[in-house]
């Protein structure tokens, strides 16, 4: 997910399903919430870094570890602490990786909150549902995944009750799969949320 806000230009977890992360430039920004493949390429995230050598990249604790381990410096961030870059504030919430099976050990997960006063909020989750980011206006929402069924995604929703929400985390599914979902979110999610569908990867502006 590319985000403009506040001036700056950020990019959240640029894994193996993200086309064309290599040609995004004029990034102040890159933003890890975990250490799966599909939140942080770590075969691209060098080109990515190499074309904008002047943003900086911050990964939850593990995923840090793990890039330090291929190579690629990050700083670490915690939850509960504020990031400044310009006029935009970054929140880290949460804590660990929605369980998968019991055969698998949880890992940690930091979601992000992204502030600048005049505009909307936006929420990014990682791979969890329990986070509390507090009054936000746009959700970016996991569609589907593993650890997950469509009533924890539509009872997501309900909690967190945004303006706006935007699908991501939908690489698994069909498109009349995708469609599934997508009717149940609508259907019986907040009565007053707004869904974006940005599945055509074009920019849209939220106010």
């Amino acid at each position: 997910m590319l985000v403009e806000i506040g001036g700056k230009r950020i990019l959240i977890d640029p894994g193996v399903f993200s086309p064309g992360i290599a040609d995004v430039t004029g990034l102040d920004a890159v933003l890890v919430t975990h250490q799966h493949a599909d939140h942080v390429d770590l075969q691209r995230l060098p080109a990515v870094m190499e074309v904008n050598r002047q943003a900086r990249l911050y990964a939850e604790p593990q995923a840090a570890a793990v890039m330090q381990e291929a190579g690629i410096a990050a700083e670490r961030t915690v939850a509960g602490t504020e990031l400044t870059l310009g006029s935009v504030q970054v929140m880290s919430v949460g804590d660990k990786h929605a369980l998968i099976n019991e055969a698998l050990p949880r890992i940690g997960n930091l979601g992000v909150v992204l502030r600048s006063e005049g505009e909307p909020s936006l929420f990014h989750p990682g791979d969890a549902y329990d986070a509390q980011p507090g009054q936000i206006d746009i959700l970016a929402l996991p569609l589907n995944a593993p650890w997950t069924a469509s009533r924890d995604t539509v009872a997501f929703t309900q909690r967190i009750s945004p303006r706006f929400c935007v699908p991501i985390h939908d690489a698994l599914l069909s498109a009349i799969g995708r469609g599934l979902y997508l009717s149940h979110v609508q259907s019986f999610g907040p009565e007053t949320m707004h869904v974006r569908d940005l599945s055509d990867g074009a920019p849209t502006a939220f106010s």
